[in-house]
């Protein structure tokens, strides 16, 4: 019989209050909403240290349980060890898990053999990514199989993951339910880094090859553009990679690192004049679904999840010639610039957290065997259902 009282544990993100990623908004947001839906809710969070001195420990912050575990160490072992960590005390606590990510997969048949209730977001398809090393990808592809097969239940973030899944497990246990987004603020005020409305185009991601960086700072930097081109995102020295991206760039593409407060992000995307998404492994990325809601013209690479979250409006490049080639488009067309900002707002509406959060409370109570949701199903989310290349 389930919890009188619904209860979900979020494992898999380094933790709330958000300041990493788009796991870590997301799972304060949808902390956030089921704790104002009546559930106990606990969310795992990391805190690396030089000697542990509370193992576990927890403490309530907005009606949430935070329950943090700490690891004396550092980089992939800390996480693997926090991984087993929380897997071990979840499986003595009860409630649904939702796992965010397979990172940890490992663990999972543990808490399943336990009598864990496992819903688990599946992500991305990160055995793919270039820059991990073939014992790595292995690892993952190993983790992405264990996470299948051990949760009851999973999330694919875009029709082609659901795709991809749906050669793991059947389609009845796999459901389809995006990232979401909200409106921005209209008085964020003028860009930060002295930019000037309009005169300028940004990119906001890792700098790693399967995000295609080079390909686009080289392409921008072919000739004088007369705009600047902002690359947010941490260049580290000894990085091969990230010294390419920087001995391609010209004298107007500016490295200002990462940037972490969300007013300055989101004047640098409303102000800018395109925003370049290079994305080529994952399902519906957020940066992505932020920009549509920013209204951005969008330049992206050409593959299925970037269509299949921002449809047909953006200027898309499958490679240098052709990233070039939508760049100059956007620097001399301004009504096809206006026509991409006004496709990028009509697209962001199928992105609504509110429609996000009421879906996952849906698949958390399938999980968990609690009565469903008397509401009809949200639109745009896929249950047990052939998903296609899009929304």
């Amino acid at each position: 019989m389930p919890d009188p009282v619904p209860a979900v544990l979020i494992l898999g993100t380094r933790g709330i209050p958000a300041a990493h990623g788009g796991f870590e908004t997301f799972a304060e947001r949808l902390a956030r909403y089921l704790v104002g839906r009546g559930w106990r809710v606990g969310v795992y969070c990391q805190r690396e240290v030089d000697r542990v001195h509370a193992r576990v420990s927890s403490r309530i912050w907005d009606g949430i349980e935070l329950i943090t575990v700490e690891v004396g160490l550092n980089g992939p072992a800390a996480t693997l060890a926090f991984d087993a960590i929380c897997a071990h005390d979840a499986a003595a606590r009860g409630g649904v898990c939702l796992v965010l990510g397979y990172n940890g997969a490992v663990f999972l048949p543990y808490l399943r053999a336990r009598g864990g209730r496992i819903l688990t977001n599946m992500d991305g398809i990160e055995w793919r990514r270039p820059k991990w090393s073939l014992p790595v990808r292995a690892f993952f592809y190993v983790s992405e199989w264990i996470a299948a097969w051990s949760s009851q239940r999973l999330v694919a973030d875009h029709p082609a993951i659901a795709d991809h899944l749906a050669g793991r497990r059947p389609r009845r246990a796999i459901a389809t339910i995006p990232y979401g987004g909200d409106p921005p603020p209209t008085d964020t005020g003028p860009p930060p880094l002295g930019l000037e409305a309009g005169r300028y185009l940004v990119s906001i991601a890792r700098i790693e090859p399967d995000n295609n960086i080079l390909t686009m700072v080289a392409a921008f930097s072919r000739r004088p553009r007369g705009v600047r081109l902002v690359v947010l995102g941490t260049m580290r020295v000894r990085n091969p990679y990230h010294r390419a991206v920087e001995d391609s760039a010209s004298p107007e593409v500016l490295f200002p690192g990462a940037i972490y407060e969300p007013d300055q992000v989101q004047a640098l995307r409303l102000h800018a004049l395109a925003y370049l998404h290079g994305h080529t492994v994952g399902g519906t990325n957020p940066s992505l679904v932020e920009a549509l809601w920013a209204g951005n013209a969008v330049i992206a690479h050409d593959n299925p999840f970037n269509r299949g979250t921002a449809g047909d409006g953006p200027f898309y490049f499958t490679d240098g010639e052709s990233c070039a080639a939508a760049i100059e488009r956007v620097l001399s067309d301004a009504e096809a610039v206006d026509r991409a900002r006004a496709a990028a707002r009509r697209r962001a509406e199928r992105f609504r957290w509110d429609d996000v959060l009421v879906a996952y409370e849906d698949q958390v109570r399938r999980v968990g065997g609690y009565p469903p949701l008397a509401q009809a199903a949200t639109p745009g989310v896929e249950v047990g259902a052939a998903a296609g290349s899009g929304w």
